[in-house]
């Protein structure tokens, strides 16, 4: 566990072997899986091993953990897992939807009704049957691009079974359902150079199903053998997420029954780099916002909301002032003990990296650095991140193809 913190460097109480699971989990390349990580692909998820090995190491059972930009909810996964207190936030209502698809187990009768759904449905899912289509979803662009000649099987399959969710009695029952075509649809449709047929997506979501439902069993099995730790009557809920921005996080009303967070765990929006958080890209980059219409949430927002401004403007002038103002909060909820660990990546490291730092200075925040690990000649860890898909703000730059790991505590 953290020993000790001080201006300018941390230093651990960590023997070799523990150091060394650090570094370890900060390279770990391996795909993203276990627990109900693999619900869905969302962009620039860091490593369950990751967040795993940082909770084990500087936090406590029943200590809070706090992602501002939760993404994909890998870190409210691996804390609640781990008997933390998990609270996630985000702009993006398709990441809250999975966020809580991901943390919420399913009841014996919930299994039992999403069981006997797939039975009956994915047999009518039938190209030669009528659709109901939703006109208003439509109507508002939300299906643009996933009606061509190659990609309306699967469209067609998906209102299909969209259709008949209503059949389900529960929410959690629905919500579950809708993450099932969601990951569906993402494999049928997201960065493909060719698309599936029907009868592929079929069998894809009987595939999907079962591992998903095995998934969510598994992790309501290991919330259950950690319950006593989170189920006094001080934490209303072992995890809370949260549809809003960072910023004023600090005058969040429902955060007031919670401790300080132990650590604040995420990956913000990179600087100069476009990631595509709110939409797919189909047979090559024509863009899609369908999984808001699977998920049965909205967007209505441009890349540039989610990323912090548009990764074209010169100097990245809003990206910064957006990161000092939700940092800022974020300081204010944090205490002395807080630790903040995030993964950033840069489009220009030269010149971005020190521009953030600067950036967590004026949010009243002081950098550490490990004694003795690191992985470059600046005394930080970086990773290399292979074959990344994203486009950064200059045509060849390769500064989006690394990520570093930051430490921060609360200024003195």
């Amino acid at each position: 566990m953290a020993d000790s913190i001080r201006a300018g460097r941390m230093r651990l109480d960590l023997d070799q072997h523990d150091l060394q699971r650090l570094v370890d989990a900060i390279q770990c390349s391996k795909p993203v899986c276990g627990l109900t990580h693999d619900f869905y692909r969302y962009p620039a998820r860091f490593s369950p091993q990751f967040a795993r090995t940082v909770i084990e190491l500087f936090t406590e059972p029943g200590d809070v953990v706090v992602d501002p930009f939760m993404g994909g909810a890998t870190s409210l996964v691996e804390a609640r897992a781990l008997g933390r207190v998990g609270i996630g936030l985000d702009v993006n209502e398709l990441s809250c939807f999975i966020a809580r698809v991901k943390t919420t187990p399913l009841a014996p009768s919930d299994i039992k009704a999403i069981h006997s759904w797939i039975r009956h449905t994915i047999p009518i899912l039938n190209m030669r049957l009528t659709a109901k289509r939703p006109h208003e979803w439509i109507a508002r662009g939300y299906q643009r691009n996933i009606g061509t000649r190659q990609t309306w099987p699967i469209r067609k399959s998906l209102e299909q079974a969209l259709a008949r969710v209503t059949l389900l009695k529960s929410e959690v029952q629905k919500d579950f359902i809708r993450a099932v075509l969601l990951r569906t649809g993402q494999w049928a449709l997201d960065c493909r150079s060719d698309v599936p047929t029907a009868m592929q997506f079929r069998e894809r979501l009987q595939q999907f199903s079962a591992e998903m439902i095995n998934a969510i069993g598994e992790y309501a099995r290991i919330l259950n053998s950690n319950r006593d730790v989170l189920s006094h009557d001080q934490i209303p809920s072992p995890t809370i997420i949260l549809h809003r921005s960072a910023e004023t996080i600090d005058s969040e009303p429902s955060l007031r029954v919670y401790d300080a967070p132990k650590l604040v765990l995420t990956s913000p929006p990179y600087p100069g780099v476009h990631v595509l958080y709110h939409r797919w890209q189909v047979l090559g980059r024509r863009e899609t916002p369908a999984p808001f219409w699977i998920s049965n949430t909205l967007d209505g927002s441009g890349s540039s909301f989610y990323a912090f401004g548009d990764r074209k403007q010169p100097q990245l002038e809003k990206y910064f002032s957006t990161a000092l103002a939700a940092f800022s909060s974020i300081a204010r909820i944090a205490l002395h003990n807080t630790l903040i660990v995030q993964i950033v990546a840069f489009s220009e490291p030269t010149w971005q990296l020190p521009q953030y730092l600067k950036t967590m200075c004026a949010a009243g925040l002081t950098e550490l650095k490990l004694q003795g690990v690191q992985t470059d000649h600046d005394g930080r860890l970086w990773r290399v991140v292979p074959n990344r898909k994203w486009y950064a703000d200059q045509r060849g730059s390769r500064g989006a193809g690394k990520e570093v790991v930051l430490f921060h505590k609360l200024t003195v």
